[in-house]
């Protein structure tokens, strides 16, 4: 342990901690750009610079660890006048949009020119004009914004191991770009969002919709309805004021028919339907030898877009099963349609989603028209559901709790866990428990597969069987997992794992690129602890027997894995290498 003063506050850590992080033990906040609690330190924007006494020179709080006896001064008039030219310099080379750009009221850039009481220019101002990068059709890069952090970088090339974006030239003229200088589209990109999610301006976010919703609520020739995923009922609150992990399920039902939605669903019974499925392939592929094993979980598209173009050697371990937001769109226009007697051509459907992905995914093969029209219409991440709602006028807090729409509404506990990391396979587990032996698995609960550790691993008793499970989140800690397995192929071993979830982003959904930002680790686990708390709740914590989803086999699907089910809820993959190997 160090032993050490901050602003004459006596200070106890352990060694090794940054200035930075041992200020914040005494409650004491040295402003910062570059630096983010997911990331190491840069040293990038100089913002955070600190006085020890007796030192010559100001030291980088974000990077420098606390020795035995420093006095550290964080705040002192020399110490604000060179933070306040600092953020004039960058200002400089950043344009006066904030009143039309999407981070508005969200900047870190903003809130510390606010902070400093910066009102006025003192720089000329020197902006390169370069258009927007919106050729993904889901992600907006504006290079003019950036302010060269390198957050984006770091989260990209370490977090995720994508290396879709790099810094470019040198001087003054630096700047963050794809790769080579080509679009977004062309690089290895898959559309996680999670640079969005740690960019401190809004040189990095999501393609806005709402416009186009707000015009189909408009249109009185369509039939809007609308799907929540399971993360968002934890998340969106943040937006509000309210803390990681509340729970608003009831309360968006109710302000979404304000909206003016005609019906509302919800994703959770869609991940019921999915798992109902994918439990099935499993079952199939471990029981009865047919398929290879593991199984990989397919829900998250960034994670489907990168397997397609560097781990495609795996195609035929995945599940085919289409994500929940793919599967209730096709049962929406379909099933729902047919219930309803309403024309599925003039259904609108908008989903809800806690991801920039889930964007891209609408386009991604043809099965996402399964149901002879574009299954899912317009993807919404929370952020911009947030907004609709703020734009509304609608006292979203203080509505009264409301109901889903029948049919598609009704969801069990293991339907809600899909949005934290390990969530799918917990809920796959309890399935394919029952479908192998008939009988109820007792303790519903894996926790081999939760928290936020990298990968997660366990062991499940099916009968007599070891079936062992891995759980990866964040890109760059699948590889380890598939390696594993490629060395067992190698060897002529039997495979380490029967069973593999990945999920994109850090923590899965509850971290996607779409939720509100501020994301770090703590509130990863507070949106966590929400939906385990709504598992808890449930008074049916098994995908299988929600009534709502054993109607529906019972009464259009058939059985799992049927000629119809694989028709309208199953997809296929293709290799898509980036690289000749």
């Amino acid at each position: 342990m160090i032993k050490a003063r901050i602003n004459q506050l006596d200070v106890e850590v352990p060694e090794g901690t940054s200035i930075l992080d041992a200020a914040r033990q005494v409650h004491v906040k040295i402003p910062t750009l570059c630096k983010h609690r997911d990331l190491l330190p840069t040293a990038a924007c100089g913002i955070c610079i600190v006085r020890n006494k007796g030192g010559n020179k100001l030291i980088r709080a974000c990077c420098t660890p606390l020795e035995e006896g420093m006095e550290i001064t964080t705040h002192d008039s020399d110490i604000v006048d060179v933070r306040r030219a600092t953020l004039e310099l960058i200002l400089s080379n950043h344009p006066q949009a904030c009143l039309t750009c999407g981070r508005n009221g969200e900047c870190e850039l903003q809130t510390l020119a606010a902070d400093f009481n910066i009102s006025m220019e003192t720089i000329k101002r020197y902006v390169k004009d370069v258009p927007p990068d919106r050729s993904t059709n889901c992600i907006v890069l504006d290079f003019t914004k950036c302010i060269k952090c390198g957050r984006c970088i770091q989260v990209c090339q370490e977090m995720q191991n994508v290396w879709a974006l790099s810094f470019l030239d040198r001087g003054i003229n630096t700047r963050m770009a794809p790769a080579g200088d080509i679009t977004l589209a062309e690089s290895p990109c898959v559309k996680c969002g999670q640079c969005s999610a740690h960019c401190p301006t809004g040189a990095i976010v999501e393609k806005d919709e709402t416009a186009t919703v707000w015009s189909a609520l408009r249109d009185e020739d369509k039939i809007c309805v609308v799907q929540i995923a399971p993360s968002v009922r934890v998340t969106v609150g943040e937006a509000f004021g309210l803390p990681p992990g509340t729970n608003l399920t009831k309360k968006l039902y109710s302000a979404l028919r304000r909206l003016g939605f005609k019906a509302v669903f919800d994703t959770n019974f869609a991940a019921d339907v999915t798992i109902v499925e994918e439990a099935s392939e499993f079952v199939e592929r471990f029981a009865h030898k047919r398929g290879p094993l593991p199984l990989i979980t397919s829900c998250c598209p960034s994670w489907t877009d990168h397997m397609e173009k560097r781990h495609y050697d795996f195609i035929d371990n995945f599940s085919t099963a289409k994500s929940p937001q793919q599967m209730l769109g096709v049962l929406a226009k379909t099933y729902y349609a047919q219930k309803a007697g309403v024309d599925p051509s003039k259904l609108f459907m908008v989903s809800i989603m806690p991801c920039t992905a889930k964007k891209y995914e609408l386009s991604r093969t043809e099965e996402m028209h399964a149901s002879g029209f574009a299954d899912v219409d317009v993807v919404l991440t929370t952020r911009e559901l947030a907004r609709m709602l703020k734009q509304s006028g609608i006292e979203f807090l203080a509505l009264p709790d409301a109901e889903p729409d029948s049919i598609l509404g009704s969801y069990s506990g293991a339907g809600t866990i899909f949005g934290a990391t390990g969530g799918v396979m917990e809920a796959a587990v309890r399935t394919a428990y029952h479908y192998a032996t008939g009988k109820k698995l007792k303790n519903v609960e894996l926790t081999a597969v939760r928290g936020l550790a990298g990968v997660k691993e366990g062991e499940i008793d099916i009968n007599g069987a070891k079936v062992r499970v891995a759980v990866a989140h964040g890109l760059a800690n699948v590889e380890q997992v598939l390696e594993r397995v490629r060395e067992a192929r190698k060897a002529g071993k039997e495979t380490p794992y029967h069973f593999i979830e990945v999920m994109a982003c850090p923590g899965g959904c509850i971290g996607g690129g779409g939720q509100p930002y501020g994301v770090d680790n703590e509130r990863r686990m507070k949106r966590i602890a929400g939906l385990y708390q709504d598992d808890r709740d449930r008074t049916v914590r098994y995908s299988h027997e929600n009534p709502e989803v054993v109607q529906v086999y019972r009464d259009f699907l058939g059985k799992p894995l049927s000629g119809k089910a694989h028709e309208l809820l199953h997809t296929r993959y293709t290799a898509r290498p980036l690289y000749k190997r």
